[in-house]
């Protein structure tokens, strides 16, 4: 095949795909009547809903989505004066002791519209990535006793009322933003970084022992996907100081962005057991930024590759292939040892669920579906799902009313499903509603019919790049 063109060679890749939908359906099966806890709502989000000045306003969309935590980084595209150090407290060279020195207000408002939609908030202490080749805020703090002394006056300010204040109680405070990104995120060393995280998490824990600190919201979490997995130089050496130091460090923050969302999944595992056995056992695992990048390439977001690569880059990550993804992972992380999870991001720009003109993409309607799973929360036991390719969940409300499937297909070369429903909770019949996420349809109405109960079989059509949401009720 290596001698054949490349549209030679998409021609028999998707011969075979339509051959394998041709063989027969694939078998699906949800059993009503074992029950496997509850549907967690790890669908949180970075950035808060005020964009452009507010000529972008999500908070319709953010509490139709229902989203649990919101993560504050990257807040500045396109609010360039929130939540960061350095537009919050403008001149370093002034007296953090005085009020009259930080500017609150914008971010006092940013915040208030993250609360507005009911999300509660993970505040990262620090600076958003610079990608120019000058870098203006990433650097170690020039007066370290100043830096922990504004941190800790931010969260004066924000819990406490200082400052014509707020009382939002926040508990999750993140120290700094992939400080082993470098320059972009960071230019110290990681001795630099050791000893702001160690000083500004002892401050925060002396003034408010009840606050979870946390991070380094690492890019790079080491050797994960191999046997046996190990941390980087770096997160080894900053729990080792943690240890050393007695510093407190409630919970350990990372990032992935991958092709692949069963890696998550893996990498998940992984860091969950290379934190106990450094012997961190209580610290909480927060997947604090995730989302699709297709190919595992960076490259199209590097200036050689602006234009069509950085379209076409963009398009699939917001598009069907992204959708499937996103639906995929949050079913994925049911069954991880994570107890926070934030899709980067929750606004718009090529990242997000929205476009620039405020337009929800195929995305936001894949977490959409999954808000609608959790809505129906007592797990039911599901089989059938492949490791990448396709996952499946399933549901019951409390009062047994309602039942839900959430069905993605990333790249299963079958297209066709026979569905098996055992043991819904209705003697005389269901009725039932296919919603469906594709290149056409926006989480809208693709089937509807009636089943026979308890036990039926639904047939499905779900090509790759799709996702389904199946809502069951008792038959009129």
């Amino acid at each position: 095949m290596d001698r054949l063109s490349p549209m030679a060679r998409a021609a028999i890749v998707a011969g075979l795909l339509n051959l394998a939908g041709l063989l027969g359906a694939a078998e699906l099966h949800v059993d009503f009547a074992q029950t496997n806890g509850l549907i967690r709502a790890l669908h949180g989000g970075n950035c808060g809903p005020l964009n452009y000045g507010g000529l972008l306003d999500f908070t319709t969309h953010h509490r139709e989505l229902g989203i649990p935590m919101t993560r504050l980084h990257d807040c500045h595209y396109p609010n360039p004066d929130v939540v960061d150090i350095h537009a919050i407290f403008p001149d370093f060279r002034a007296d953090a002791a005085l009020p009259e020195n930080y500017q609150f207000d914008r971010t006092d408002d940013y915040l208030r519209g993250i609360t507005n939609t009911g999300a509660k908030i993970l505040y990262r202490l620090g600076e958003s990535i610079e990608h120019t080749p000058k870098k203006y805020h990433v650097h170690p703090p020039r007066d370290l006793d100043k830096w922990v002394t504004v941190a800790t006056n931010i969260i004066r300010h924000c819990n406490d009322g200082w400052a014509n204040g707020l009382r939002l109680g926040i508990e999750y405070w993140e120290i700094w933003n992939e400080p082993d990104v470098r320059p972009q995120m960071w230019t110290g060393t990681d001795e630099d970084y050791y000893r702001l995280y160690i000083r500004t998490s002892r401050a925060i824990k002396q003034h408010w022992p009840q606050l979870k600190v946390g991070g380094p919201a690492a890019g790079y979490v080491g050797q994960i996907d191999r046997e046996p997995p190990s941390f980087s130089p770096f997160i080894a050496g900053l729990l080792e100081r943690c240890k050393k130091e007695n510093a407190p460090l409630d919970f350990f923050s990372w990032h992935t962005y991958t092709a692949n969302p069963w890696q998550l999944r893996q990498r998940a595992f992984n860091v969950r057991r290379l934190l106990d056995q450094h012997g961190f056992k209580g610290c909480e695992s927060i997947l604090d930024e995730w989302n699709y990048l297709p190919n595992n390439d960076w490259t199209p977001m590097g200036l050689a590759g602006q234009g069509p690569k950085r379209d076409w880059f963009y398009d699939q990550i917001g598009g069907p292939p992204g959708a499937a993804f996103t639906a995929c992972a949050l079913i994925y992380f049911q069954d991880c040892p994570l107890d926070m999870a934030n899709y980067y991001t929750a606004e718009f720009q090529g990242f997000g669920l929205f476009n620039y003109h405020g337009t929800p993409k195929k995305t936001y309607y894949a977490m959409l579906a999954f808000k609608r799973l959790t809505e129906t929360p007592l797990r039911v036991k599901s089989e059938g799902g492949e490791p990448d390719k396709l996952a499946i969940a399933a549901g019951l409300n409390k009062e047994k009313t309602e039942a839900r499937i959430l069905i993605s297909n990333l790249r299963s070369p079958n297209r066709r499903f026979d569905l098996k429903l055992d043991n819904l909770p209705w003697q005389n019949g269901a009725f039932f509603e296919v919603l469906r996420v594709d290149d056409r349809l926006n989480l809208e109405k693709a089937q509807t019919g009636n089943l026979a109960t308890p036990a039926a079989v639904l047939s499905l059509e779900l090509p790759a790049s799709s996702v389904e949401l199946i809502r069951l009720r008792p038959a009129p």
